[in-house]
Formats: C-alpha cells, structure tokens, sequence
C-alpha cells in the first residue's frame, strides 16, 4: 500500500495591505502572490459557494480594492481571514490557499467571464 504524499505546509504568510496581496511559502518551495480580491471572491464559505450543494450564488462584485483587516489561525489547518466588506467567515485551509495560489490565473479568468457575463445579465 503506498502513502499519499504528504500535503505542502505554509512556512511563511505575509498579508501586504498596501500591494493587496497575500504572499505565501510553502515547505516544498512554492511560493505564491494571492491578491485580496481573489481571495475573497473564492472565499470557500457557504456565502460564496453556496449552501447544501445547490447552484452556486452569483459572483461577488465590487471587490477590486478590498482589504483584510485580521488573519487568524485557525487550529493548525487554516487562517480566518476578516476582510474591510465585513466578511469573514471563510476559514481557508492550507490546501485551499496552495490551490489559489497554483490556479490563481485560471481562477482569476473563471471570475471576471462570470463578472461580466452577471453585468451584462443586468443591463439586459
């Protein structure tokens, strides 16, 4: 029987409030720049992914400029982090910030096609 590879572990989470980004390291050398905005439009709580496996809500919009007041750890598995907007209650694991940080570009291009096809909706 042969072991799952042990998952990367976060050496270092640098919140910088004036670029508006989260800069990561992880013990397998990734390191990863996760602008605010991205984080909290995938926030993974039930506000932004849905509640009990339904459709997923609308994406969320006008968070350009938003910033993070506090980030706290959360056991040793994850970081509460309270946005400017008021939201904060994702709890994001290790796991979900190494795959923000990896996907970032995609998860970035998914949004703003959704963004955009939400305000044209609206202006239909």
């Amino acid at each position: 029987m042969t072991q799952a590879p042990p998952r990367p572990w976060p050496t270092e989470l640098e919140f910088d409030r004036a670029a508006k980004l989260l800069r990561v390291a992880f013990d397998d050398g990734a390191t990863f720049e996760i602008p605010f905005e991205l984080l909290r439009v995938e926030s993974p709580s039930a506000e932004n992914k849905g509640h009990g496996g339904g459709a997923r809500p609308a994406p969320v919009t006008g968070k350009a400029n938003v910033g993070v007041r506090s980030a706290d750890p959360v056991g040793r598995y994850a970081v509460r982090i309270s946005f400017d907007d008021g939201h904060d209650t994702g709890l994001y694991s290790w796991d979900w910030l190494y795959e923000l940080g990896r996907d970032r570009d995609a998860m970035f291009a998914r949004y703003r096609e959704a963004l955009a096809a939400r305000i044209a909706s609206d202006e239909a």
